[in-house]
């Protein structure tokens, strides 16, 4: 119980100092700016040292079930620090650090910059009359948060390729690592989890495409100056990055959990079958 509940204030804390992390990196933060994201940084914490110190489900998923959400937090984290490193980059201002991100961020993009790739669809919503150096800077953003993006996919598929995930040798239990699915009910539990497996996958490659265009309308009703806060073009692309790759990661891991249950019945069907008695009709 000790272990369970350090184990949820560190994860806490975690969330505390990811959320926080643009506002510490990029200067020029108003008094109300700070006081808006401690207060979404603490209520974040709660909740998930809430849900970590739970003997119930909550409404995270995979809780029990490393390293999917440590993949998940560890992204969002490289994504947030990277792209504030850019939002610092002034020019002819700002440390080694930021430009030589923004440069790598760059050239990123430039080698994703294909027909109909997500580095154009969000080109193709920045307004015109942006200043080249802004210009520089969203497809720097971009650049990183792709590339973060797919080496977090391509890690997690990795695990999972190489049964590493879930882990050998332990349990997995469906009613806590997946809270909000109900396999009592809906028909065969292997074929609706295949079935939610496709649809998430589906979402997770189209989202990158749809997001912009949401955001674009979104700001433009709400009259947000996207690209006149760092801060807000930092949580943009980080978000557009990161719905996505949770999609995809779930829709990966559903997938796997469908085949585990499927190999499971097979084995039990196998074993069933050696021991029953032989059929009368066989025996003369």
């Amino acid at each position: 119980m000790l272990t369970q509940l350090v184990g949820a204030v560190a994860r806490a804390l975690i969330a505390v100092v990811v959320i926080a992390t643009p506002s510490l990196l990029i200067p020029g933060t108003t008094p109300e700016g700070t006081q808006v994201v401690t207060l979404v940084a603490l209520a974040l914490g709660v909740f998930v040292g809430m849900e970590y110190a739970a003997t119930y489900p909550g409404l995270v998923e995979f809780r029990d079930a490393p390293p999917f959400n440590r993949v998940r937090i560890l992204t969002l984290f490289v994504t947030l620090f990277m792209l504030s490193l850019v939002a610092n980059a002034a020019p002819g201002e700002g440390s080694s650090l930021s430009l030589i991100v923004n440069a790598f961020g760059i050239v990123v993009a430039n080698a994703l910059d294909l027909p109909f790739s997500p580095v154009q669809m969000i080109e193709a919503h920045i307004p015109p009359g942006v200043d080249p150096f802004t210009l520089n800077q969203i497809r720097g953003m971009t650049g990183i948060a792709t590339l973060v993006m797919l080496i977090s996919i391509f890690v997690f598929a990795l695990l999972i390729r190489l049964h590493q995930w879930p882990n050998r040798g332990t349990s997995f239990n469906v009613w806590i690592n997946l809270p909000t699915f109900d396999p009592t009910t809906g028909g065969d539990v292997v074929k609706r989890l295949r079935r939610d497996s496709l649809v998430n996958v589906i979402f997770g490659i189209f989202a990158p495409f749809v997001l912009p265009v949401v955001a674009v309308v979104a700001a433009n009703h709400v009259q947000i100056a996207v690209l006149n806060s760092p801060h807000a073009l930092v949580w943009g692309i980080t978000i557009w990055m990161f719905i996505p790759l949770s999609l995809l990661m779930r829709g990966l891991a559903m997938g796997r959990i469908a085949d585990m249950i499927g190999q499971r019945r097979a084995r039990l069907t196998a074993s069933l079958a050696a021991d029953a008695p032989p059929s009368p009709a066989l025996s003369r």
